[in-house]
């Protein structure tokens, strides 16, 4: 069963970052109807803007960590698919690690 991390757009303009397993459908349905009592239960509607799917939740779940210590102009940069700046905004945030994400195979040139 796949696996996934994901950013979500919230009402309120802030970002939301989780992991789940199994349909990511699904697990958006449930940010937007308020089925669970968390962060964007007041912050709906949300909307899906990132996701990587991945074969095993131990990766999304470190996925997920990984972002939530982003800065939110490296989140930006990530959803723009603008990989080629990731490097300089880590060099600038508190965590200057390498992507746990992967460039595309075009190597990133998309916008």
């Amino acid at each position: 069963m796949s696996a996934h991390a994901y950013i979500l757009l919230c009402a309120d303009s802030r970002y939301y970052v989780g992991s789940t397993i199994g349909s990511l459908e699904r697990r958006l349905s449930e940010h937007n109807l308020g089925t669970h009592d968390g962060w964007t239960k007041h912050r709906r509607p949300v909307r899906l803007v990132f996701a990587q799917e991945f074969q095993q939740i131990g990766d999304a779940i470190a996925a997920e960590r990984q972002l939530k210590g982003w800065s939110r102009a490296k989140k930006e940069a990530l959803i723009a698919g603008k990989f080629h700046l990731l490097p300089e905004l880590a060099r600038r945030g508190r965590r200057a690690r390498a992507p746990f994400f992967e460039t595309p195979p075009d190597g990133g040139s998309s916008g």
